[in-house]
């Protein structure tokens, strides 16, 4: 995990669980870059969601992790942006999978819904799983084919 560059952005829901897990992470060498919000005053979870898939398709950030109150806010917000592969998790295993199959780059987590303990087990479950290629990589084309065809649509 040790110098990874991670964005993370939570709405107020999350805002706590986005607080213990940017902390435990640059406890671990990991650079996090926090995109917001910094309080629990009610704001849109597509909002961050949003600078979160932002930043890591720019490169600015490796991967990201997106929280809101169940995950599901952040993870349909997150997915509308092209190249981002952004998976709910709410145990390690589908976090594993989410990264060895799917090449998941953003990490979506509800506040409401996972425990702290459970979170940052989810998390660094995630940060070190690796992409197995091969089938899947065939998997993640077809993706990226239906990315550009939206575009072509509008």
């Amino acid at each position: 995990m040790k110098g990874i560059r991670v964005a993370i952005g939570s709405d107020h829901a999350a805002f706590e669980l986005k607080e213990l897990v940017a902390q435990e992470l640059r406890a671990a060498g990991v650079q996090v870059e926090d995109v917001g919000t910094f309080s629990k005053e009610s704001v849109d979870y597509p909002d961050f969601a949003a600078e979160v898939g932002r930043r890591v398709v720019s490169g600015a950030a490796d991967r990201g992790i997106a929280l809101c109150g169940t995950g599901m806010g952040v993870a349909i917000a997150c997915n509308k942006i092209p190249g981002i592969r952004a998976a709910l998790c709410h145990d390690v295993t589908t976090a594993r999978l989410a990264r060895e199959h799917n090449d998941s780059n953003v990490l979506c987590m509800g506040g409401r819904i996972t425990g702290p303990a459970v979170a940052m087990d989810i998390v660094r479950t995630w940060l070190a799983a690796g992409f197995e290629g091969e089938r899947h990589q065939r998997r993640i084309e077809k993706i990226s084919a239906l990315e550009r065809e939206k575009e072509r649509v509008r």
